[in-house]
């Protein structure tokens, strides 16, 4: 008979949401608006993230993917988020996805 296993996430292990918010909200991409959801039930560790900013107003998809990565790095690097998936809308880009 083979042991039970039994995985404990730490804290230390985990990203934090509202300090993953607040990093995006603070950046350099001076974002319109932030959504974060944690997609993990509940052990911080798959986020799916929508930034809305005039700064990707000249920038193709990828590089605007690679900006927001960079902001959260530290926590990607560090293997506190395991998966991120971003969406990264200008302005006009954001409005016409609410009004349609």
């Amino acid at each position: 008979r083979l042991p039970s296993l039994t995985f404990v996430y730490l804290a230390d292990d985990m990203a934090d949401a509202a300090l993953v918010k607040t990093k995006l909200q603070e950046s350099d991409l001076q974002p319109d608006f932030v959504e974060l959801v944690d997609e993990s039930d509940g052990c911080g560790s798959k986020f799916k993230c929508t930034v809305v900013s005039s700064k990707f107003e000249k920038m193709v998809r990828l590089d605007r993917h690679r900006a927001v990565n960079k902001v959260v790095a530290q926590e990607l690097e560090e293997g506190k988020i395991h998966a991120f998936t971003v969406t990264a809308w200008t302005p006009a880009q954001f409005e016409q996805k609410q009004t349609s």
